[in-house]
């Protein structure tokens, strides 16, 4: 397995640091580049680096995401996660910049935030208002942690998908960390997950076929083949509007024709709760502190790898219909675990899948159980991260107060 997360830098007085200048995001990339990371041209600017297995990349607003390599055991993944986290303390330093724990930038708005200078953002840019009103927000303002898994064959993959699709608006109320939004503590648990409610709708959400077929990499390649495209990349990312890969392949688009490598790049631009491509995404969790994002991969792993964990987690909401799901994925980011599912409130279903995730975990990595300790607290206590960001951002007095109540604990 191997792991994502995107972590939000914030200047003293709170707001978010730009691409150029002391202290901005060049300068943060330039950091590592200092330190070993070979730096990733566009257009002469730098926007991603990479080492070895590993990469660094940065998203629209700035948001600074690693890409761990993969690794057997969850202990060598969370060691990595602590040396880049050491790492980004002594960037921090440097810099002026301090790394909060959420899953939204909660200073200021959207227009506060600077774009990074990256092609297929301005083609993004553009097209998101066209199919949803948060799309912007979403590529500006949030941050999310995933977990990547591989799979043997389509069986394998079919029957992860499954359990991780059925589970992921537990592991969002679970993971809810972005109360705070415009400086202001709401009612949000997450605030993310209501932000992709409504982002783009075609390629975004829970996919129905996952929990009725077995032939996942057929099914998803044919909803893949009919979700519109963003662009095609030819020396330089050329937006393609109101046409599907499907009629891509068929007719091509202004003189080109499909590739191999465009329909990568089109299944890169694809964001149900887990995404496949040559591994599973589970992409429904807020980033938070450093313990429950490396709780993640452990978490989903053990519920997916072991057969008998997968088998009891699918059992949690086996009987529930899609348009019960649907309704569920709606509800969560503002009820977060006091949503509830056919009657079940979802805190006790998250207890249950806790459990049965350190069952599952003790018989795949019996060292790493204790990994899941974050988690299995707040489903004993139904206090999330959300909760404990805001009490503390309500007590804050000061900018410097307030950023201290949601900094990574390195």
């Amino acid at each position: 397995m191997g792991t994502e997360h995107e972590l939000i830098a914030v200047r003293a007085d709170g707001s978010a640091p730009p691409y150029e200048g002391p202290g901005g995001i060049r300068a943060l990339l330039d950091w590592f580049a200092g330190r070993g990371w070979e730096p990733v041209l566009e257009d002469g600017h730098p926007i991603a680096l990479t080492r070895g297995d590993s990469q660094i990349t940065i998203e629209p607003g700035g948001q600074f995401e690693l890409a761990a390599p993969p690794f057997r055991s969850d202990l060598e993944l969370v060691t990595q996660l602590r040396e880049h986290s050491q790492d980004l303390a002594r960037a921090g330093q440097e810099l002026g910049l301090s790394w909060l724990s959420s899953g939204l930038r909660p200073f200021g708005g959207r227009d506060d935030i600077g774009w990074m200078p990256k092609q297929r953002y301005n083609v993004m840019r553009a097209y998101m208002p066209t199919v949803g009103t948060r799309g912007l927000d979403m590529m500006l303002r949030t941050a999310t942690v995933q977990t990547n898994l591989d799979f043997a064959d389509e069986p394998d993959a079919a029957a992860k998908m499954r359990v991780l699709q059925s589970v992921s608006s537990i592991l969002t109320a679970l993971w809810a960390n972005s109360s705070i939004v415009e400086g202001q503590v709401t009612e949000f648990q997450s605030a993310r997950a209501w932000i992709w409610r409504d982002t783009d709708s075609a390629r975004s959400g829970l996919l129905p076929f996952v929990f009725t077929r077995d032939s996942l990499f057929a099914d998803y390649t044919e909803w893949a083949l009919d979700v519109p495209m963003y662009f095609v990349h030819r020396g330089g990312y050329l937006p393609v509007t109101g046409l599907t890969f499907r009629q891509f392949m068929q007719a091509g688009w202004n003189g080109h024709r499909a590739t191999r490598s465009d329909w990568a790049l089109h299944l890169s631009t694809l964001f149900p709760e887990v995404r496949l491509k040559k591994y599973l995404e589970v992409r429904g969790a807020d980033c938070g502190s450093m313990a429950m994002n490396a709780a993640l991969a452990p978490l989903t792993r053990a519920i997916s790898y072991d057969a008998t964990a997968r088998d009891a987690a699918w059992a949690l909401t086996a009987k529930a219909t899609f348009a019960e799901r649907v309704q569920l994925a709606d509800e969560v980011p503002r009820s977060g675990l006091s949503a509830t599912l056919r009657g079940t409130p979802l805190l006790s279903l998250a207890r249950e899948l806790v459990a049965i995730a350190q069952d599952g975990l003790a018989r795949l990595e019996p060292a790493a159980v204790s990994l899941l300790d974050p988690v299995a607290e707040i489903a004993a206590t139904g206090y999330t991260q959300a909760d404990r960001a805001g009490a503390a951002w309500r007590k804050a007095v000061t900018t410097t107060d307030k950023i201290a109540a949601l900094t990574q604990p390195f």
